[in-house]
C-alpha cells in the first residue's frame, strides 16, 4: 500500500527513486562530515549519517519485503545515531580533547577529491553492473561512494575521534551496500554491525591509554613518537 501510494505521487518508478534519494542523502551527509572542523560538529553528523542509514535501510525492508532488514534499520537509529554518538560525546568532555579538528589535507581539496570518489564509484559501479537490478546497481554504486569518503574521512584527518567517525561511516556505507543486494543473509548484517561494536570498544580503549601517555591524541604525534617525522 504504501509502495503504491509513493508511486502515485512520485510516478511509476516513485519507491526507487525514494530508495535512490535516501542513498544520495547518505553521500551528502559524508561530504557535511568532511566539511565540519570543529570535533562536536562531526560527531554530531555522524549521528544524523546514521539516522539517515536507518531510513534507507528501513525502506529497502519496505520495498523489498523483508522484515528482517527492520532489525538492522532499528540497530543503526538506537544504536549508532544514539548510542555511538553519546559515548563519543563523553570521551571529548572525558579526555579534555581539543574541540578542533586536525586536517592533514585542507578542507577545499579534501572536497574535491570526495567528489572525483563519488564520480569513480558510479562510474566503476555502474559500469561493472550494468547487468543487475536497478535498485541493487545504483544503490550499490551510491554505497561504495559513502565508503570511499569514509576511507577519506580517515585519511584527512589526524584527530583519532574524527577517524572514528570516518571509520563509522566506511561501516554505513558497507550496511548500505548490503541493504541494497537483495537476499542478503542477515547474519552478514548483524555480523558488520557486531563487528564496528567491537572495534568501537577497543577504539575507546586504545584513546583513554594514549591520552594517558602521550597527553594527545593526535596521530601526527604519534608518528613522530616512533620516528616516522623527522
Amino acid at each position: 500500500m504504501m509502495v503504491t501510494l509513493i508511486n502515485s505521487i512520485l510516478g511509476p518508478n516513485g519507491a526507487l527513486s525514494l530508495a535512490h534519494a535516501l542513498s544520495g542523502a547518505l553521500v551528502l551527509v559524508s561530504f557535511m562530515m568532511l566539511y565540519q572542523d570543529r570535533l562536536s560538529a562531526v560527531i554530531n553528523v555522524l549521528a544524523l549519517h546514521s539516522a539517515v542509514l536507518g531510513l534507507a535501510v528501513a525502506w529497502q525492508a519496505w520495498i523489498q519485503a523483508e522484515p528482517q532488514l527492520y532489525i538492522t534499520a532499528v540497530i543503526a537509529l538506537g544504536f549508532k545515531a544514539m548510542i555511538i554518538p553519546l559515548a563519543l560525546h563523553r570521551i571529548v568532555r572525558r579526555l579534555n580533547i581539543h574541540r578542533e579538528v586536525e586536517a592533514a589535507v585542507g578542507i577545499g581539496l579534501t572536497m574535491l577529491a570526495g567528489m572525483g570518489l563519488v564520480a569513480l564509484s558510479l562510474v566503476v559501479m555502474l559500469h561493472t553492473a550494468a547487468h543487475s537490478a536497478v535498485l541493487a546497481r545504483e544503490d550499490v554504486a551510491l554505497a561504495l561512494a559513502t565508503i570511499l569518503l569514509g576511507m577519506l574521512m580517515m585519511i584527512a584527518r589526524r584527530n583519532a575521534v574524527s577517524q572514528i567517525a570516518g571509520f563509522m561511516s566506511l561501516e554505513n556505507g558497507l550496511i548500505l551496500a548490503a541493504a541494497g543486494a537483495e537476499g542478503m543473509p542477515l547474519v552478514v548484517e548483524i555480523s558488520v554491525t557486531f563487528s564496528i561494536v567491537i572495534a568501537f570498544i577497543v577504539i575507546g580503549v586504545f584513546l583513554f591509554r594514549i591520552r594517558e601517555r602521550f597527553d594527545t591524541i593526535d596521530s601526527t604525534a604519534l608518528d613522530a613518537f616512533r620516528g616516522e617525522l623527522q
